[in-house]
């Protein structure tokens, strides 16, 4: 059992000093986004999505709490249509890995989304994140996109 909680503004600060570094090394890492550029690129990124932080219009910032009301991670969605929307981020705390918060998280979060009027969720997955793309598929998300691409020396 989940309970999604929205976001305070110490919550979203938190959020905010991780998620940011953490994505920069993700484009990193994907070979998106050269290092030196990579947390600059990001903060933009971030300030353009959520220009009002976590009272941004369209967004939903949630912090995830387990049956004890700890916080066991968080989840931000996002409307992109009247009928669409889009998980940007969700992360589980290290120590609620592997035991199914991901996937009452994602049961929660779509609870929400039809609560909102949306009918359809969207999300990005990076290709190396082999357990995420399990989970997603495991709980009836498709695959619409494909990048692929191959560094030649």
């Amino acid at each position: 059992m989940v309970t999604l909680q929205k976001m305070n503004t110490d919550e979203f600060q938190r959020y905010l000093d991780t998620a940011v570094a953490d994505y920069a090394k993700e484009k990193v890492s994907a070979g998106n986004w050269e290092e030196e550029e990579s947390l600059q690129k990001a903060k933009d990124e971030f300030s353009n999505l959520l220009p009002d932080g976590e009272n941004s219009e369209n967004n939903y910032l949630f912090t995830i709490l387990n049956e004890k009301n700890e916080g066991a991670g968080i989840i931000w969605l996002a409307r992109q249509s009247p009928e669409k929307g889009f998980i940007y981020d969700i992360r589980i705390k290290d120590e609620y890995q592997g035991k199914g918060y991901g996937k009452k998280t994602m049961q929660a979060i779509e609870e929400k989304a039809k609560q909102l009027g949306m009918n359809k969720i969207g999300l990005h997955v990076f290709g190396h994140n082999k357990i995420a793309r399990g989970l997603y598929e495991k709980i009836g998300y498709k695959t619409t996109n494909v990048v692929m691409e191959k560094e030649i020396l």
